[in-house]
């Protein structure tokens, strides 16, 4: 590889309402392999339509997707950049469950508790069965001629909400202690090892840190470092390649991505949202109202100095507990910081997802001397709140000489755009 920084998972609704993929993905994907990254992480990838958290994503659930992926891949191998695939289920944290399913399955039957979307606790089949659609989505990864998959179990999605003490309820073998909450994630693994064979990158990314009271603060802890270790340990065994360490119990989180709450874009953005939770309404009226705006986003922001790197304590707690690489992510977008965590071996690699929104030829200004961007992310997150309804994209415009240069960069992405002339674009 060509060097330790990968573009962490983040795309927008590039693709299809049917899972398919797009000429635009694959635009989105080759700018940050043009730009110098040594690997990419694919944005969530949906293994099964029952867990596709937003429609408008490519998935991986059936066989005639395979040639998507290894187009895209291609497109990626000749900037000599990897491609990693992130397979995902949703469980419950679904923002857009489309037109075929309502509810989530999860380890609880409790909505979550922000937005309130639905969920029904899974059968003992249907979690056979989703370890199984993971396995299934790693081979036709592997059949595409990709470099590797990740398996999300970070952030509030279906490993999570089985992993957390603060939201696993269950009282069968995947609930209760540590041990049984642990086990789908485990069996999972297990399945998509044995499915890929041992020669196929398989990696697992965890949010080591829950702190799921840190926004809605009656709400339970959930997982600590030490429980993550454990995890941790229990995942190489299983035969998991890397642990990619993250934070948070949901997505998003105070703690991931880190940095501001940009209400105006929430409000913008948030509406669509409310057919999708029951209690999604009621934030959108909340949100709204002046006071309580200031008292969420007191809550909710953190100060740009405490971002870039917050995850290395856990990184290397980690990393001391296995002998497989870890990478972490956490805002970085400063070369002298990323070299001190590699260097003192907090951990093995980086991912990046923000900064390289900001500027996707990071890498390329690192190579040139520059220690940081003379125009940086700074982690507004009106990227992240404006992606549910417009294109991903920077929207700071402060970073920017215009607004219309802003949308120029935006835009970007559709090209070349898929049809042209009369003709598909190559």
């Amino acid at each position: 590889m060509a060097n330790r920084i990968f573009r962490s998972s983040i795309a927008g609704r590039f693709d299809n309402y049917d899972g398919s993929g797009s000429q635009t993905r694959i635009n989105w994907e080759a700018r940050f392999a043009r730009g110098g990254v040594g690997a990419i992480i694919s944005a969530w990838c949906g293994v099964d339509r029952r867990g596709f958290i937003v429609p408008g994503y490519a998935c991986i659930d059936r066989d005639d997707e395979i040639p998507f992926w290894r187009e895209l891949g291609k497109r990626v191998h000749e900037h000599d950049c990897r491609y990693i695939l992130q397979l995902a289920h949703a469980g419950r944290q679904r923002d857009i469950p489309g037109i075929e399913f309502r509810e989530g399955l999860s380890s609880t039957s409790k909505p979550d508790p922000l937005h309130g979307f639905r969920a029904r606790q899974a059968t003992l089949e249907e979690l056979r069965g989703i370890a199984a659609a993971f396995a299934e989505a790693a081979h036709r990864a592997r059949e595409a001629g990709l470099d590797g998959v990740e398996i999300h179990g970070a952030n509030g999605y279906l490993f999570t909400q089985f992993l957390s003490s603060a939201i696993n309820e269950r009282k069968d073998e995947y609930g209760g202690p540590l041990e049984n909450r642990a086990r789908l994630l485990l069996d999972t693994v297990r399945a998509v090892r044995k499915r890929v064979g041992d020669d196929f990158h398989v990696q697992v990314k965890i949010s080591a840190t829950e702190s799921a009271n840190a926004f809605l603060p009656w709400l339970r802890r959930g997982n600590t470092i030490e429980d993550s270790v454990q995890v941790c340990r229990g995942l190489e065994e299983a035969g998991a390649d890397a642990i990619h360490v993250s934070s948070g119990s949901t997505f998003p989180h105070p703690l991931n991505p880190a940095g501001g709450l940009p209400l105006r874009d929430v409000v913008d953005n948030y509406d669509g949202l409310i057919s999708s939770g029951i209690h999604a309404f009621r934030n959108y009226l909340l949100y709204r109202t002046p006071i309580v705006r200031r008292i969420l986003q007191k809550r909710w922001e953190r100060p740009t100095d405490k971002i870039e790197g917050a995850n290395l304590d856990d990184a290397r707690a980690i990393k001391q507990a296995v002998s497989i690489p870890v990478l972490c992510t956490g805002g970085f977008q400063t070369a002298s910081v990323v070299r001190g965590a590699i260097e003192r071996g907090d951990c093995d690699a980086v991912t990046i997802a923000r900064a390289l929104i900001a500027n996707p030829n990071l890498v390329e200004l690192w190579r040139a001397g520059d220690d940081r961007p003379k125009r940086p992310c700074i982690y507004s997150n009106k990227c992240l709140y404006n992606l549910l309804e417009s294109p991903l994209g920077c929207y700071e415009e402060s970073r920017y000489a215009s607004r219309d240069e802003m949308l120029k960069e935006i835009y970007a992405v559709y090209e070349p755009p898929p049809y042209v002339d009369g003709k598909t674009s190559p």
